[in-house]
């Protein structure tokens, strides 16, 4: 199992760590292989897990400790997730004729992630694209949404790609009711939750404007959980708005389930999702959820509004409306919870088991579950 790095921890991350455990207990030997290592180690990487580890400053340089890997190492499958990791990956298995069936796995709609990089890039990307995909032996997308962008950037049929919903991989434990208030500093209000990487894509600025539109109808206190890079614009957002009091920035949270149990509402602001973990988990806890309809995997989670909002991309009004109007509902937690616990690791796991196998070389036969074409 080859990505970048096991931290900071991401759905990625959080998502081979979960399989991994799942491929150990099912019997297999697993390796993670990682370009580096960013900060410590996650404690939840599963005993019995290898992890080598390259040490290389960049991706590209990955390619030939990768084919040394293969020729020393020979394993019987890979799985590989984000490009460009994928493409240089498939380079290096080419290189030393490597046996392993390769299966790649993106969880981001490509063609938003990068649609700032040049016009160079954005070719570079679309010409490596085509001419390593076609190369592995499958093709993994976590929504429709992003099968269908890398089918547009790969000129293959759709078809070609499996869709495999990434999985509720959340410890779901009980909280205490200590816990809880101390996560929401025994706030006792309306609770609104937003769980994320600070960066872009996640547009917390956006989320921070309609919180103070839907604060003027309905006392509430928002908290965002996460770490990343654009933390500090966010500061300057809430500092801006007079929010300091009323927004929480406390960082990255080991176990998030007292923040997931002590909400009201969830609500996502994104610009663009590969699929939208955040979602799973905040169902799976009954919490009410509130969410752009971005590309690509919100609008899959929620089956188009059944089970929860969607509003457009970057409306701050309709967010505020929708935020508003969820705290005012009486919703059907018993059915969110359902939902949100539909998605399985034990799915997930078995799906990509079949499609690592050798056995399934040029088989079409039915669908594992959580797999679909």
């Amino acid at each position: 199992m080859i990505i970048p790095s096991l931290g900071p921890v991401g759905g990625v991350e959080t998502l081979f760590i979960s399989l991994a455990g799942q491929f150990i207990q099912s019997g297999h030997e697993v390796d993670f292989v990682l370009r580096q290592e960013v900060g410590p180690r996650p404690q939840s990487v599963p005993p019995g897990v290898r992890v080598i580890v390259f040490g290389v400053e960049r991706l590209r340089d990955m390619v030939f400790p990768l084919r040394a890997y293969f020729r020393d190492e020979r394993p019987d499958a890979v799985l590989v997730a984000m490009w460009p990791l994928t493409s240089i990956v498939v380079l290096a298995h080419r290189l030393v004729r490597s046996k392993a069936r390769l299966v790649l796995s993106d969880h981001n709609t490509l063609s938003q992630q990068y649609r700032h990089k040049s016009r160079l890039g954005a070719a570079l990307m679309g010409w490596s694209i085509r001419l390593t995909y076609p190369l592995a032996d499958v093709r993994v997308a976590v929504s429709r949404g992003v099968a269908a962008d890398l089918a547009r950037l790969s000129g293959l049929r759709a078809a070609a790609f499996k869709v495999i919903h990434n999985a509720l991989s959340m410890d779901m434990r009980a909280a205490t009711p200590d816990e809880i208030e101390t996560a929401w500093s025994g706030y006792t209000g309306r609770r609104i939750l937003t769980v994320g990487r600070f960066k872009p894509q996640k547009n917390h600025p956006l989320l921070v404007k309609a919180f103070a539109k839907a604060r003027q109808a309905r006392a509430a206190r928002l908290v965002i959980l996460g770490t990343g890079e654009s933390e500090d614009d966010t500061r300057q957002a809430i500092a801006a708005a007079g929010l300091d009091d009323d927004i929480l920035m406390p960082g990255f949270a080991d176990d998030p389930a007292p923040y997931y149990q002590g909400a009201d509402l969830f609500v996502l602001s994104s610009d663009y999702e590969g699929f939208g973990n955040v979602i799973v988990e905040a169902l799976a806890e009954g919490v009410p959820v509130v969410s752009t309809d971005c590309p690509s995997g919100p609008a899959e989670i929620l089956e188009d509004g059944r089970f929860g909002t969607l509003v457009p991309v970057g409306d701050a009004e309709a967010l505020a409306r929708a935020m508003i109007e969820a705290l005012d509902a009486v919703h059907d937690t018993d059915a969110l919870r359902v939902r949100g616990r539909s998605f399985t690791v034990d799915a997930a796991a078995r799906a990509y088991l079949r499609l690592m196998s050798p056995d399934t070389r040029g088989a079409h036969g039915p669908h594992a579950p959580g797999e679909t074409p």
